[in-house]
């Protein structure tokens, strides 16, 4: 089955991908090698406090997206932007198909999967019509 569409929600301990039709969703949850490590922020160290990328799970994350012509990306904090920047600088088709980013909190897939087909439908409402 041949889905269009694809929203992932992600933070820095996984990102549930869903390719959605109009009758169906494939699901599937991406988790990075290691686990996430929150970093305390200790002045006067150098460095300190910032997290190197996590470059296996973002191409995990984008080889899961593949086959999708639209795709919303979605999550709570900078992750997600993380994931634009590694698209961008590795995949230009995809970067091409991303089409929204907005700041979601921690939905339920059933919740992501609403939100999505929400996103989308209004999306398709502004095209022109031909």
């Amino acid at each position: 089955m041949s889905h269009y569409h694809a929203v992932v929600w992600l933070d820095h301990s996984e990102a549930h991908v869903m390719h959605i039709s109009s009758d169906d969703v494939e699901k599937s949850v991406v988790h990075p090698d290691q686990p996430h490590q929150r970093l305390h922020t200790k002045s006067g160290i150098p460095g300190a406090g910032h997290l190197t990328e996590d470059k296996h799970y973002l191409h995990a994350i984008v080889e899961a997206l593949k086959g999708a012509q639209e795709i919303l990306v979605v999550g709570p904090a900078q992750a997600k932007l993380h994931l634009i920047k590694h698209i961008q600088a590795h995949d230009q088709d995809m970067a091409d198909k991303v089409v929204g980013v907005e700041t979601v909190d921690h939905p339920s897939d059933a919740q992501l999967v609403a939100y999505a087909r929400k996103y989308f439908d209004a999306k398709d409402r502004m095209l022109p019509q031909s």
